[in-house]
């Protein structure tokens, strides 16, 4: 494909909906996931028993939907960042969408 990645499909969108929602069923009431995607990005927010949503992490769709790029938000400058690499839960970092979600629950306590 000359270097170009594979556009982030509906069809994609759906099978990662399906994931985060299976993933939000194991969690307790009230706390759920949210995907928004931006062009090749998902954006995975989560809402703790009724809070706002709080930012957790930005994945970048790389043509598989095991080989998601990650990147935690950093509340302390409201960024996302891919070179953060000592916050805890990241060796669940394993380019899906499920390890970001698990690496959000240790990064961002419920």
């Amino acid at each position: 494909m000359s270097g170009e990645m594979a556009p982030l499909t509906s069809e994609v969108k759906a099978e990662m909906e399906a994931i985060i929602e299976t993933f939000n069923n194991g969690l307790p009431k009230k706390c759920a996931y949210i995907p928004r995607y931006s062009g090749r990005y998902l954006y995975l927010a989560r809402t703790d028993y009724g809070s706002a949503r709080l930012p957790i992490c930005r994945l970048e769709w790389r043509g598989r939907k095991d080989n998601w790029d990650f990147a935690i938000y950093k509340h302390s400058n409201n960024k996302y960042d891919p070179d953060e690499w000592a916050c805890p839960g990241l060796q669940y970092v394993d380019g899906t969408v499920e390890g970001a979600m698990q690496c959000g629950l240790e990064a961002f306590p419920l």
